[in-house]
């Protein structure tokens, strides 16, 4: 809910205003390493952790009122624990669940231009304040009828700043993510295109319909129905979804059995999407989830869809298998396939770089080397971050004059990271189905 959070009466637009708000907040943050080090020269014993606190609550202020791609980054990165320093973890994760709301006059606004009537004159009641608000869209309760609705709306100038947000985070994501400019750069196009289309709610609508048609025979999963004359560019209408967020529901201590039943649904809902469908929800945070009575799990957005390459796939899930059966010359097609080596690496980079994704994947890829996977088990997420934090201080990733990796690995990981991250806030237990040919 964020009924405690003060609405916002406006959105940074133009490009000059959005550029304005970056450079402020860069100098906050320059100014907040002055006192660091100030203040160090006092006492050299001092750690990083005030400096980070100070940083990340003068960027998310910033980047939650400018909305966008912005502060979708920032919730991405939150997902990514071993990416980012606690103190930002903690800070970003809001943008999944309350980032401030917009007020209603700017909501009415939205509803003028695209239906020619405020949103009073749409439906029986309208909820004036949003009950969630995030980093593309704010979320009201309305009725029509006997139909209890959940409609989307998205900020505006949204869509139109995408490009040109991604140009202005560019600095702050250097110095965050711990990248090189070349490996930034690299994914950018991909965030952006998926950026891009996370504002085309039209798409987002036809996703919605086809993806949760084809998981309707998935048990314990509940998918809301869309209303297209309710709908338009900017605003979803949905059915509303009764029931919590895991975090909410997690403080009422739930039994074993109901937190693998969620997790078993989360996990049979991704494997068919990735095995079977080859197009996947591609942001498996908490804030897109609602849980039921009865142990069901209700899935609330599809904005960020990920459609796999059957290339990627093979090549990917290939090296994830336990038995790794394939000979020295196939294996390297692979590593070049997937872009983790390239013809301009000497021997000794492409043995090094071989190794170092060999031993990555294979450490995602334990949950699928058995019948049944403990999410609970902290020590298998701790090796996973140690060696996110190995690489991404490695010298020979960051001095390397190339990319490492196919965009395409970029949502694809992100959605296992995620759906790891989940299963483990669960401490669920669940049977690790996968392809025949995986087995």
């Amino acid at each position: 809910m964020t009924d405690h959070l003060n609405e916002q009466q406006a959105i940074p637009v133009s490009k000059v205003q959005r550029a304005a708000k970056f450079i402020s907040t860069g100098a906050k943050v320059g100014g907040n390493y002055v006192k660091h080090y100030a203040k160090k020269m006092v006492n050299p014993s001092m750690d990083k952790e005030e400096l980070h606190k100070n940083n990340a609550s003068d960027i998310y202020s910033s980047l939650s009122q400018l909305k966008g791609s912005a502060l979708k980054v920032a919730q991405m990165m939150s997902m990514d624990k071993n990416l980012l320093p606690r103190a930002y973890q903690d800070k970003f994760t809001m943008a999944q669940y309350s980032a401030p709301p917009l007020s209603f006059p700017l909501v009415v606004k939205t509803f003028q231009k695209y239906f020619s009537k405020s949103p009073d004159q749409v439906f029986d009641t309208f909820t004036r304040s949003a009950v969630n608000a995030a980093s593309i869209g704010q979320v009201h309760k309305a009725t029509l009828g006997e139909k209890t609705l959940a409609v989307k709306i998205q900020y505006p100038g949204i869509a139109d700043s995408v490009s040109s947000d991604l140009k202005l985070v560019r600095p702050f994501a250097l110095r965050l993510l711990n990248m090189n400019e070349r490996e930034l750069d690299h994914y950018m196009e991909e965030v952006e295109e998926k950026l891009l289309e996370e504002t085309d709610y039209i798409l987002e609508v036809r996703r919605s319909r086809e993806i949760s048609g084809e998981c309707s025979h998935i048990p314990n999963l509940k998918f809301p129905i869309y209303y297209d004359e309710l709908s338009a560019e900017r605003i979803i209408t949905m059915d509303w979804i009764d029931g919590v967020h895991m975090k909410e529901w997690l403080v009422t201590n739930p039994s074993q059995e109901s937190r693998n039943q969620i997790g078993q649904a989360l996990w049979d809902f991704y494997d068919h999407q990735v095995h079977n469908l080859k197009t996947v929800h591609a942001d498996p945070h908490p804030g897109n989830f609602i849980i039921q009575e009865n142990d069901q799990l209700g899935i609330i957005d599809f904005g960020c869809v990920k459609v796999i390459p059957e290339d990627f796939y093979q090549g990917y899930f290939a090296l994830i298998k336990k038995d790794l059966l394939i000979n020295s010359d196939e294996l390297d097609q692979v590593f070049f396939d997937l872009e983790f080596i390239s013809d301009k690496d000497s021997p000794e980079e492409q043995e090094y770089f071989k190794s170092v994704f060999r031993e990555m994947i294979s450490l995602l890829g334990k949950p699928f080397h058995s019948d049944k996977f403990d999410f609970s088990d902290d020590s298998f997420f701790q090796r996973i971050f140690e060696l996110g934090d190995r690489i991404s201080n490695d010298k020979k990733f960051k001095k390397s004059n190339q990319a490492r990796g196919s965009k395409h690995g970029l949502y694809v990981n992100r959605t296992y990271f995620g759906l790891y991250n989940l299963l483990n806030q669960l401490q669920a237990e669940v049977v690790t189905t996968k392809p025949d040919w995986l087995k």
